[in-house]
């Protein structure tokens, strides 16, 4: 992991980049993030035909969040697809270590037939990100320029003489810069010059919280559909072809219902621990995914839960019964609305 990566830094610690991050640009090293690289002139349609959302319709410049599926419809994992070159002449994922074998594993099975060639990258590309309501500033100061504020969309550009892309994000707001390794410590002092500070990993994890995003291999894994987790309307094209779990995934948005939705939760404490059972009089509705001070809310958390928990019930978190209030996402946060 890298030095940044301080997940048990103490609260004040927490706090004061927590800040940084809501009013200023905090900078985080995530090169520990799944990358790879598809290359061919069948990569577009292959991965068309493999994820829920439409990659043949990216331009250069361009790209979006999606998911591989089983053939049940419950997620393999998530990522970003980015779109290189016109016609693209790479398309470049990014995703969590969590998962990142399992897609490596299930692009290699399923590209047989396809011109398509497969790349790791995840040692050879860094990726920093900037994240908070200065992030294009600093990026602006760094590189001379930004991508264009759409999500996912991205740009090359230069930073302390290296060649890197930039790509915009929201969590809530921020730009990922991805170099060469070898660059990393290089383009990550230019971006420290150009007024960025640097944070950890827990407190982006509390914004991440707070914003209500799913993180697969906390909130997201092999038992959550889509839709589940709130995902159609950011990683699911239900306009382009076929693609693996399909079926499920619009019967489930047409005509069903789902039986779990992601929320949020406001607990009356902190004395319990992520994988605790919630239960709603006395039957288990779900378990605690994720758990967060948040400076601004105090305890909080993320869970899947069954669709009877809805926002506004209590549920009873833990062996001691911990309330914990459902509310909808993203949290109502004073100072940013809901």
């Amino acid at each position: 992991m890298p030095a940044t990566d301080r997940t048990e830094a103490p609260r004040a610690e927490i706090e004061a980049e927590h800040r940084i991050l809501r009013t200023g640009c905090g900078l985080i090293d995530r090169s520990q993030m799944g990358k790879l690289a598809l290359t061919g002139a069948g990569a577009a349609e292959f991965l068309t035909g493999q994820l829920t959302n439409d990659i043949e319709a990216l331009g250069d410049g361009e790209g979006c969040y999606a998911a591989f599926l089983t053939h049940k419809g419950k997620m393999l994992g998530d990522l970003r697809v980015l779109a290189i070159g016109e016609p693209p002449g790479e398309l470049f994922l990014i995703t969590e270590r969590a998962c990142l074998q399992t897609l490596f594993d299930t692009i290699r099975r399923f590209k047989i037939g396809y011109e398509v060639q497969l790349q790791k990258r995840t040692l050879e590309a860094a990726l920093l990100s900037l994240i908070g309501p200065d992030a294009r500033t600093v990026c602006l100061a760094a590189a001379d320029t930004t991508p264009h504020g759409v999500e996912h969309s991205h740009c090359a550009a230069e930073i302390a003489g290296r060649g890197v892309r930039l790509i915009t994000t929201a969590q809530p707001a921020g730009i990922d810069v991805i170099c060469d390794a070898d660059d990393r410590e290089a383009v990550h002092d230019a971006l420290l010059a150009a007024g960025a500070q640097p944070v950890g990993e827990a407190a982006a994890e509390v914004v991440r919280i707070e914003e209500g995003r799913p993180r697969y291999g906390v909130e997201l894994d092999e038992t959550v559909i889509p839709q589940e987790a709130g995902l159609n309307e950011r990683a699911v094209s239900f306009t382009k072809g076929c693609y693996v779990g399909q079926e499920t995934v619009a019967r489930l948005h047409y005509k069903g219902r789902p039986n779990r939705h992601l929320r949020g939760l406001r607990l009356a404490g902190d004395a319990v621990a992520p994988g605790a059972e919630l239960t709603l009089d006395g039957r288990v509705v779900g378990r605690l995914a994720s758990l967060a001070l948040s400076p601004s809310l105090g305890p909080i958390g993320l869970a899947l839960v069954r669709r009877e928990a809805q926002p506004g019930a209590v549920l009873a978190a833990g062996p001691d019964g911990l309330d914990a209030e459902v509310v909808e996402l993203p949290f109502d946060l004073p100072g940013h609305g809901a």
